[in-house]
């Protein structure tokens, strides 16, 4: 009996198979990776019965991406409506899905939000490397060939597990998708104090701009530019969501596959919601940016993580 799979009719700009990271491998200069709005991730997972750490696509922009079945599958799709379709029937998100053999699965374009999910039974094969799946470009290492490559025209994707039973969103948990604006909350780090006083009014009472140059190792905002008395720092490791100031002032939120180590000074901290928000803004969103306490973000990140206990 023939495995069943999803052959890629057409490959899209940026699809890639990620997990929820690649940890403990700092010290090797290796970075974290993973998917970069990871509550809608784990959404996905969920909706299918799957391990939250189980492989899934992550699809940036559409750009077409067309996948064909050769067998039955029930799959789920969560984060940005990149205007689905199958056999050119829109799917809505934030659900899971039957699709057919000789379907085909089409993405094409942001309606809103940037990147979508795609779970599967069990989890994407793929091989694992340093205890993940996640594909990461700059390291070239994780996706189907172990090279950081995106998917191919021509690839085949195998999962691991068998139909599960159909599930539903409880009610009020969809990931909400940026639009025209949103605010990030953000922990203050250890060298805002070197920032001047008036930086430090306008990195909090001024709307950002998401600029294009923007990708999973860092999103560019631009405003009015801010200035810190530190010329610059002796290198120090980078957490997820590390906002630094360059000598243009102009923030740099560092992202999933963000280099290990860096030397600019550092406002500060997105927290992990507000790095899955960001993540789902196209060039051009309005962004805000709005302090909390290191207390406060854990409570919230607590909360969103009790979602999935069961």
């Amino acid at each position: 009996m023939s495995q069943a799979m999803l052959t890629v009719k057409q490959a899209g700009p940026l699809a890639l198979i990620q997990d929820l990271g690649r940890f403990g491998v700092g010290h090797l200069g290796v970075t974290q990776g993973g998917a970069a709005d990871w509550i809608s991730f784990r959404w996905a997972n969920w909706l299918l019965g799957n391990a939250p750490d189980s492989a899934a696509l992550e699809i940036v922009m559409g750009g077409n991406l067309s996948l064909v079945a050769n067998a039955e599958v029930r799959l789920a799709l969560t984060g940005a409506d990149l205007g689905a379709t199958i056999d050119g029937q829109p799917l809505v998100t934030n659900t899971s899905f039957l699709l057919r053999s000789g379907q085909t699965l089409i993405f094409s374009q942001p309606r809103r939000g940037l990147r979508a999910y795609l779970a599967f039974p069990g989890g994407l094969n793929a091989p694992t490397i340093l205890g993940s799946r996640a594909c990461t470009a700059r390291e070239q290492i994780g996706g189907l060939r172990d090279d950081g490559k995106p998917l191919q025209t021509g690839d085949q994707l195998t999962w691991q597990g068998s139909s599960p039973s159909e599930r539903s969103l409880p009610e009020g948990t969809a990931p909400a998708m940026p639009e025209k604006s949103c605010q990030l909350s953000m922990v203050l780090g250890s060298q805002a104090s070197h920032f001047a006083g008036r930086s430090l009014y306008n990195a909090f009472n001024q709307p950002w701009t998401v600029d294009n140059r923007a990708d999973r190792m860092g999103i560019r905002l631009t405003g009015q530019p801010l200035h810190c008395t530190l010329g610059g720092i002796i290198s120090e490791g980078i957490p997820l969501g590390a906002v630094q100031i360059p000598p243009d002032g102009q923030p740099i939120v560092l992202m999933n596959d963000r280099q290990t180590i860096g030397g600019y000074p550092r406002l500060g901290a997105l927290t992990p919601m507000a790095c899955a928000l960001l993540a789902q803004c196209v060039p051009g969103t309005e962004v805000r940016l709005s302090p909390v306490s290191a207390s406060q973000a854990q409570i919230a990140y607590r909360k969103q993580l009790s979602h999935w206990i069961e």
